[in-house]
């Protein structure tokens, strides 16, 4: 398997055992820096831009196993034996499946959100709507918001995908290759069958309240050991909404392991 050398960010004393941070669909490091500099303070943090997301190559491949393998290169070049992970979302799938496959280089796991399952939604009119975004006629950011406002009513969840759209030399461009994304955008929803393969160490999934993403009979039946935390009033961005209590929750999770 071809597997690309990530983009990252660091945060704290270089230690140990690191902890690697996976963002979630249409998402970037960038997006983690907060939350990360807090849980430096632990321990070194590296936060990583996956395959098609900030500033990483792309490739034609966007699935959890080239994920997995693009983390276990970034170990190997980095040479970390074994890491603590979190992931977020599509990041808490690829870290799943490393877990799965690679579980001697997992120190602890920490999944943000999800579940290994296919879900039933899918990204077809997100990824549609971003690609009739009218990008070389476009004056600026405010502009992209409005035009995208019908599609994707809620502001912030606009101004998060817009973190996607650069200005170059006057002109508007993604970040990201939409052809890419929407070619396997089924890969992320999806999640590969596991088999006999089973996680049976501590793992902590850490839910939104209010979010339905974490299938616990799921859950279970691959990472028995799991313990699940619910973060109240909170949704799918619950480390958005709620940064304290969630990093409270991994902090005290990082102590434990």
């Amino acid at each position: 398997m071809t597997t690309i050398e990530l983009a990252y960010d660091s945060f704290g004393e270089p230690g140990d055992t690191p902890l690697l941070i996976v963002h979630g669909f249409l998402a970037a490091s960038r997006n983690w820096r907060s939350v990360a500099k807090r849980l430096a303070e632990q321990r070194h943090v590296y936060v990583l831009d996956m395959r098609n997301h900030g500033s990483s190559p792309h490739a034609e491949v966007l699935d959890y196993p080239s994920m997995a393998a693009d983390l276990l290169a970034f170990m190997d070049s980095h040479a970390i034996p074994s890491a603590h992970l979190l992931g977020h979302s599509m990041g808490g799938k690829a870290v799943m499946w490393f877990a799965l496959h690679h579980p001697q280089r997992v120190a602890g796991l920490i999944v943000a959100d999800i579940a290994p399952v296919s879900y039933q939604h899918s990204f077809d009119d997100l990824v549609d709507a971003l690609s009739r975004l009218p990008v070389d006629s476009i004056g600026n950011r405010k502009q992209a918001e409005e035009a995208l406002a019908e599609a994707v009513p809620d502001l912030a969840y606009r101004q998060f995908l817009l973190q996607n759209l650069l200005l170059k030399d006057g002109n508007y461009y993604w970040r990201i290759n939409l052809d890419i994304i929407q070619k396997n955008a089924h890969h992320i929803v999806g999640f590969p069958e596991v088999g006999e393969r089973r996680f049976v160490r501590s793992v902590l999934f850490i839910g939104g309240g209010n979010s339905k993403y974490l299938d616990e009979e799921a859950i279970y039946a691959v990472f028995p050991q799991a313990k699940i935390a619910k973060i109240p009033d909170t949704g799918h961005w619950l480390y958005v909404e709620a940064p304290d209590a969630f990093c409270r929750l991994v902090e005290d999770w990082l102590l434990a392991a």
